[in-house]
């Protein structure tokens, strides 16, 4: 995925070189990556176990409307609400992606099943808070960080790299993350090996629902307003880029430089395709059909491998 990154790269920029290999174009696509990207890194946990959540998008506009109605309530003034709105944003987050993790581990409840429901229940949840009416009242200071600069690279996309890292990092070098692969290679094995299966399932659901309460503070902060219509594909795109990536749908296999090379294939064909002037609903079709040739790859090594 690595090389057909590097080629729509290069192909974009010989297409249009004037417009497509800025240092403008460049900052735009590691703004658009952030969110999405933070997101990812949650839904890549989960993804390895053989799980699914589908609840991410709904997560992050539930967060978000947490967080800005809290901020509000703080006066919308100073740091105090600024880092008050951060801690509620993460603790709505966590909630949902404990809830998703009591249910699939203890009620036994199919992955699919479970965060189908709480993606409806979240989103629900939050038009109800918000009266559904996006909350704009975001603080200055939030805003200015989401849209600031250091060195030229925008700082939601240096917290989105650093919290990709850490993530790279416990999934490869820590016995959480060997439990993580353990428990998607087969779960039943796994418990046997004495693996605490069901704390380790609620675990990286509660990453994920971590991930989407960050994702949600810095949509606040780049946006300013909770966009809610604007993420009723969220979820598809997360876990569009994660098994992209090269995460495996049935567990076991995955890492997170695969998950941020998949996050980018995406974007970087939407920002080609506008600036070739290719019609947007092409984008759909061209990601659809790098996601379908990511899975076959993925099905034709797990054959191989079966013998």
């Amino acid at each position: 995925m690595l090389l057909i990154l590097i080629g729509l790269v290069v192909a974009f920029s010989i297409l249009e070189p004037s417009a497509f290999p800025t240092v403008l174009n460049l900052r735009g696509t590691l703004s658009d990556a952030a969110i999405l990207l933070v997101l990812a890194v949650g839904a890549t946990f989960v993804i390895i176990t053989a799980g699914i959540d589908l609840s991410v998008g709904s997560i992050l506009v539930f967060s978000s409307v947490v967080s800005a109605k809290v901020m509000e309530w703080f006066g919308n003034a100073g740091i105090d609400a600024i880092v008050v709105g951060l801690l509620a944003a993460v603790a709505a987050g966590c909630g949902w992606g404990l809830v998703n993790g009591i249910l699939v581990a203890k009620a036994k409840i199919p992955p699919f099943v479970v965060t189908l429901g709480t993606l409806g229940a979240a989103y629900g949840l939050s038009l109800v808070v918000s009266g559904g009416l996006d909350v704009r009242s975001v603080p200055k200071g939030l805003n200015e960080f989401g849209n600031d600069r250091v060195a030229g690279v925008p700082v939601i996309a240096i917290v989105a790299g650093l919290i990709t890292v850490v993530a790279g990092v416990v999934l490869a070098l820590t016995v959480f993350g060997r439990w993580t692969y353990a428990i998607g290679s087969n779960s039943e094995s796994a418990r046997r090996a004495g693996i605490a299966v069901d704390r380790q399932f609620i675990a990286v659901y509660t990453i994920a629902g971590l991930t989407a309460g960050i994702g949600a503070y810095l949509s606040l902060a780049r946006f300013g307003t909770t966009t809610i219509a604007g993420n009723t594909t969220t979820n598809l795109q997360v876990i569009t880029a994660v098994v992209i990536g090269g995460t495996s749908l049935f567990g076991g296999k995955g890492w997170m430089l695969g998950t941020a090379i998949g996050v980018f294939i995406p974007i970087v064909i939407a920002k080609g395709f506008i600036i070739v002037g290719v019609g947007p609903y092409w984008q759909f079709a061209a990601v659809g059909v790098v996601l379908i040739l990511a899975v076959f790859v993925d099905q034709r090594r797990r054959l191989r491998a079966a013998g």
